[in-house]
Formats: C-alpha cells, sequence, structure tokens
C-alpha cells in the first residue's frame, strides 16, 4: 500500500464522518450524582420566587450526564414559610426535562404536593415567578424500598422521580 492510501485510510478510520455520509453522534448517558457534583450546583438557599429559602442538602438527588449537565433536587426547609403544598423541593435542570407530556426547558422549579390516601398531587412551578408549569399524579410505589424524602433515578434505571414513597415518570434528552 503506497503512502497516500495508507495516510487516506487513516484519516477515514478518524472522521467522524461514516461512509453513508451520516456524523457519528455521542449518545448522552446520565449516571447518578456524586456528592461532590450535588454539592457544586445545589444552592444552600434556594431562589423561591422573592425569597431565599435554606435547603437541606442531605435530601439532595440528582443525575448528571456525561457533559457535565446536571437534573437535581432538594428538600427545602419551608417553616416560616407560607409554602402551604405550594413548595417542598427546589428542582435545578440544566437540561431539558420531559414530565407526562411537557417539557420543561432548562431552570429553576419549585415541587410542590397535596396528598390523598394513595397519590400526591404534584405541581411544578417556576422557581421565579411561582406560576404552574405542570401538574402530575405521583402514585404510591411498591418498587420502593428505601424511601427517601426527594430522588431521582437515572435514565437507565427507574427513570422516576421519588417523593417519599410516590413516584412519577422523567424523560431526559
Amino acid at each position: 500500500m503506497t503512502w497516500a492510501r495508507q495516510f487516506a485510510a487513516i484519516i477515514l478510520l478518524l472522521s467522524p464522518i461514516t461512509l453513508t455520509g451520516q456524523q457519528h453522534e455521542s449518545r448522552t448517558t446520565w449516571h447518578q450524582s456524586t456528592e461532590d457534583e450535588l454539592k457544586a450546583v445545589i444552592p444552600t438557599r434556594a431562589p423561591v420566587i422573592s425569597e431565599r429559602i435554606e435547603t437541606e442538602d442531605r435530601t439532595a438527588s440528582g443525575v448528571t450526564d456525561n457533559k457535565g449537565h446536571i437534573v437535581a433536587g432538594v428538600l427545602l426547609i419551608t417553616a416560616g414559610y407560607s409554602a402551604n403544598g405550594k413548595y417542598s423541593y427546589f428542582l435545578l435542570a440544566q437540561a431539558p426535562i420531559r414530565i407526562t407530556n411537557k417539557v420543561l426547558p432548562s431552570g429553576n422549579y419549585l415541587i410542590g404536593w397535596t396528598r390523598s390516601e394513595n397519590e400526591l398531587f404534584v405541581t411544578i412551578s417556576d422557581a421565579t415567578t411561582g406560576k404552574a408549569e405542570l401538574e402530575v399524579t405521583a402514585t404510591r410505589n411498591p418498587e420502593i424500598h428505601r424511601v427517601e424524602s426527594f430522588h431521582i433515578s437515572p435514565p437507565s434505571a427507574l427513570s422516576m422521580i421519588q417523593l417519599g414513597r410516590f413516584s412519577f415518570p422523567y424523560t431526559l434528552p
């Protein structure tokens, strides 16, 4: 093989273009966020409408992708605030997140809920305005063996957001 053919073969192998002319796309993979990843993004006082409410960092949970984006949440310490089910958790999304049939763009959100015997009626609101963005029903989940105040499972696992013994599904890009 001549040096020109060898060079062309090497270029072809290293090229992101396949023989069909399509570009290889690196697949986004998500994993459970580490404690350090969570500490880097979860605020000690979350911006909630016109307040800055303290968070309970030991309840933080999230998922991180291979590009450094994180979707994470944490319990808000709402004693002394008139939350009344409007918000209990702060959700930070550095990537769009789909819940039910709605895609929430990257941003900060509040998760609040009211409870019936077997369900939580969850409202997710914009953290800046308090405006409700979507409502979803979280059901009692028999697959939950470890009750946590707040937990986000990676999409490769159960792809759910857990609030105590209740959960609802989500998807990420």
